[in-house]
């Protein structure tokens, strides 16, 4: 059992220098998670020690949770949901929401991606406790030096505190909504959430036995079987016989002693790909559907109209997950920096959606303003085009004569 020491959680401190705080002031007794076998049953049995009332215990859950993770086509599809918002331009505004790009810039850093990954993870995971790091000055700009997440199986959220040993009871836990741990942390997520991975995981866990099953039916009729006969009763001549088709391999010759007969069978069994590969497909396209809300974006379509109708289901899903982001910034982020005295009092976190136009809807939206007698500042085709514009050029005589 190894301990949570002061390197791995980061000492905290506020920017006045005062007396450091620990991380969650303990010490978390971490232990090495063992990859044991899970199944529907070792699913169904710690999402009742989960919901268990007077004592609620996520550690065996969170077992089920890292062992369906692995899945490369939940991995896909996560990933594509959360890209979709991490790539979003966002701006910070004032209250005449105006952009200020100062304030924007401060949000420009490695920190505040961690922190938005972490947010968009307790979208499966369930609750997430965000711990930052100390405050640093990098070319006279105030930062976070970290972001990182409390480790889950040490925190009940349902009542608020941080259990030094996982299995400990919630009169044990420290509070972290008091005192000067609650100025190091932001929670994310219901505290009773347990994440969509609770629903995903039959279907992950079913589809990851399906393969093992599979193999093992390609080692048993992937292959010819090979019968050796010989009319040899010496038990040495028998085993030269039994070593040379065991070191026959995948050669398709052999030199066996007179009178040995080999014969070679076939297997007939032909229903494996409707047995095994369908119901991966369907653990794939159920899990789409979990995620995504539809199946097209990450597996083939058939048609182009069908296409575009999942696109608009995704897109809903992406704007909802942007709409939970934006919402723990503006209520508990940007006030959480404030107190640690960033200058961001007063704004507001925006996406910024003008930037999603395609190059041809920007062209017209460009060409309609110019059109229409509006005047646009130079700098701006100066910084967009990177065209050195100095003035408007005066027309020449043959503009008016030809």
């Amino acid at each position: 059992m190894e301990k949570y020491t002061n390197e791995m959680m980061l000492a905290m401190q506020n920017a006045a220098g005062r007396e450091k705080v620990k991380s969650m002031l303990i010490e978390l007794a971490i232990r090495t998670q063992y990859l044991t076998k899970k199944d529907i049953a070792t699913w169904r049995q710690a999402w009742q020690m989960a919901i268990n009332v007077e004592n609620p215990q996520r550690a065996q859950l969170y077992d089920v949770y890292s062992d369906v993770e692995i899945d490369l086509h939940l991995t896909g599809a996560i990933g594509q949901r959360k890209g979709m918002v991490l790539k979003k331009a966002f701006r910070l505004t004032d209250k005449s929401g105006k952009e200020n790009r100062e304030a924007t810039e401060i949000l420009e850093n490695e920190w505040f991606k961690d922190f938005a990954k972490l947010v968009l993870d307790s979208r499966y995971w369930g609750h997430s406790l965000i711990q930052f790091g100390d405050l640093i000055t990098i070319a006279g700009k105030k930062r976070f030096d970290n972001v990182a997440l409390v480790p889950r199986k040490h925190v009940l959220p349902e009542f608020g505190v941080i259990i030094r040993e996982q299995g400990d009871e919630p009169a044990k836990g420290l509070n972290y909504r008091q005192g000067k741990i609650a100025n190091w942390c932001i929670e994310a997520g219901n505290p009773f959430d347990l994440g969509l991975l609770l629903k995903l995981s039959p279907q992950a866990l079913s589809k990851k036995n399906m393969l093992a099953f599979w193999d093992s039916f390609g080692e048993l009729f992937g292959m010819p079987i090979r019968i050796g006969k010989t009319i040899s009763r010496d038990a040495k001549e028998i085993s030269k016989v039994e070593k040379m088709l065991s070191d026959m391999g995948a050669a398709a010759w052999g030199l066996f002693p007179e009178g040995t007969e080999i014969d070679i069978k076939e297997s007939s069994r032909g229903d494996a790909f409707n047995v095994y590969d369908k119901r991966i497909d369907r653990a794939n396209s159920e899990m789409s559907k979990g995620i995504l809300n539809q199946t097209m974006t990450i597996d083939s379509g058939s048609s182009l109209s069908q296409s575009q109708v999942h696109l608009e289901v995704f897109a809903n899903v992406v704007e909802s997950d942007a709409d939970f982001l934006r919402d723990i910034i503006n209520n508990r982020l940007l006030p959480f920096m404030v107190m640690h005295g960033f200058p961001v009092d007063g704004m507001r976190f925006e996406w910024d959606n003008s930037v999603e136009y395609t190059p041809q809807e920007q062209i017209n939206i460009e060409t309609m303003l110019i059109n229409g007698g509006y005047d646009i500042d130079p700098k701006y085709w100066i910084e967009k085009y990177n065209i050195p514009v100095t003035g408007k050029s005066q027309p020449s005589p043959s503009d008016f004569f030809g």
